[in-house]
C-alpha cells in the first residue's frame, strides 16, 4: 500500500476533528501533499456514511490529475477548491475544509470572525469570503484569488478563510499544524460568542496593557 503511515494519521485526524465537532455529517474533507506527484484526500461522503471513522484504504491516493492511484473511495467534488490553493502557493502540504460548530455562525452570517485570543495574533483577523455555490467553479477560483492575494502580500502560513455559508477552508504545512489553527480557531469562535453575551449583561473588557510594559511588580 503507498504511504500507509500518512493515510493511517490522515484517518486518525479525521476521527479526532468528527468527534471534537470541527465538522458534522454535512461534509468537510482534508488534503495531504505527499509530494510533487501523488496527493492523499478523504473520500466523498466519508462524513455522511462513515462518521469520520476510516482505515487507510479508505483513503485515496491520487495524482496531479487527479487520477486515483489507490483507494476505494471517489473524489470529493470540493476537490477543485483544495487543488486551487496547492497549485497557488506551492509552500502548502495540507488542506483542511471543515464545518466546525462555533465558526458556523460566523460563516452562516457571511462575516468575518476578530481573533481575540492571544495565540491566534499572528492571524490577524479571519475573514469571510463572499458566497459562492459549495462544489462550484465559482467557489474554487474566489479561493484561488484569496490565496495568490495572500502570497502577493507575503503572508506567511498559516491563512484561511470563512466560506459564507458554507464552513472553513485553512492551508499550512502539515497536517498536524492545519488541525492545530482550526481548533484554536474554534475555541476563539466561542470565546467571543460567550465575550459578547458578558457584554451584554454589563461587563466590560479589562484594559490592555501593552506586553512592552508588564513587569513583575
Amino acid at each position: 500500500m503507498l504511504y500507509r503511515l500518512e493515510r493511517q494519521k490522515l484517518c486518525d485526524w479525521m476521527l479526532v476533528m468528527y468527534d471534537r465537532w470541527l465538522t458534522n455529517a454535512a461534509g468537510g474533507n482534508v488534503t495531504v501533499r505527499i509530494n510533487d506527484e501523488h496527493w492523499i484526500m478523504t473520500p466523498t461522503l466519508m462524513a455522511q456514511e462513515k462518521l469520520c471513522r476510516m482505515v487507510p484504504e479508505n483513503i485515496l491516493v491520487v495524482d496531479k490529475d487527479l487520477n486515483i492511484i489507490e483507494g476505494d473511495g471517489q473524489l470529493t467534488r470540493e476537490t477543485n477548491m483544495h487543488m486551487a490553493i496547492y497549485e497557488s502557493d506551492p509552500r502548502v502540504k495540507a488542506v483542511i475544509h471543515a464545518h466546525p460548530k462555533e465558526l458556523m455562525p460566523f460563516a452562516t452570517m457571511g462575516i468575518g470572525m476578530p481573533i481575540i485570543n492571544e495565540n491566534l495574533r499572528k492571524m490577524g483577523d479571519l475573514p469571510c469570503l463572499p458566497y459562492a455555490p459549495a462544489t462550484t467553479v465559482i467557489l474554487a477560483e474566489r479561493v484561488r484569488k484569496f490565496v495568490l492575494d495572500n502570497v502577493a502580500k507575503g503572508v506567511n502560513l498559516p491563512y484561511g478563510a470563512l466560506l459564507q455559508e458554507h464552513g472553513i477552508i485553512l492551508a499550512e504545512s502539515s497536517l498536524e499544524k492545519c488541525y492545530d489553527v482550526l481548533e484554536r480557531l474554534e475555541a476563539n469562535a466561542y470565546t467571543y460568542i460567550q465575550a459578547k453575551v458578558l457584554e451584554l449583561t454589563g461587563h466590560q473588557w479589562a484594559k490592555s496593557t501593552s506586553h512592552e510594559h508588564i513587569s513583575d511588580e
